[in-house]
């Protein structure tokens, strides 16, 4: 029988990017796609935990205060969530991959040139080993170095993210989220 589900420690060490993901879902409870309310106060309780742990703290011993300025610099829309591009600025992720995902599709023009390039076969889909290919060229793009491992772990993170019926392959609306 499986005990309450722990969360998962924020460590201040690079994270891979299904380690990300995990801390991710951990905190956006409801799956909305932000981290906000109650969920952010669990975040941010849990990251300065791990932070006094790696012995940095800062000299305010409000949590409030914390939180405030800690919103002010990261929430930069200012909405009073976090979404997950800020939560990549946030953590150390080993490799940026999802900022570098979301800039290379930034307008919905740029989505779809995306979108028909990758989706090779016209199913409607971007099928695994499509999406390996789309994740290869953005790499390559950024010029940031991988090797085979890591594109399997990026486009399987891709879709542990975004394949909300788990058909093992990205639909339109999947794909816009």
């Amino acid at each position: 029988m499986a005990g309450p589900q722990q969360a998962p420690h924020l460590h201040l060490a690079e994270l891979t990017a299904s380690q990300f993901l995990d801390i991710w879902r951990h905190f956006d409870a409801d799956g909305n796609g932000y981290i906000e309310g109650k969920e952010l106060e669990n975040f941010f309780q849990e990251l300065e935990s791990a932070r006094k742990g790696a012995g940095v703290d800062s000299k305010k011993d409000n949590l409030g205060d914390k939180m405030k300025e800690f919103m002010h610099k990261y929430d930069k829309n200012a909405d009073g969530k976090i979404e997950m591009a800020e939560l990549a600025q946030i953590l150390p992720t080993e490799e940026n991959f999802l900022l570098c995902f979301r800039q290379h599709v930034g307008s919905s023009s740029e989505f779809m040139e995306a979108w028909r390039k990758y989706d090779t076969d016209r199913s409607g889909y971007i099928e695994a080993n499509e999406l390996k290919g789309f994740l290869s060229d953005l790499l390559k793009k950024a010029n940031r170095p991988y090797d085979e491992p890591k594109l399997q772990e990026y486009t399987q993170t891709i879709l542990r993210m975004f394949d909300m019926n788990g058909d093992g392959k990205l639909g339109l609306s999947e794909m816009s989220r």
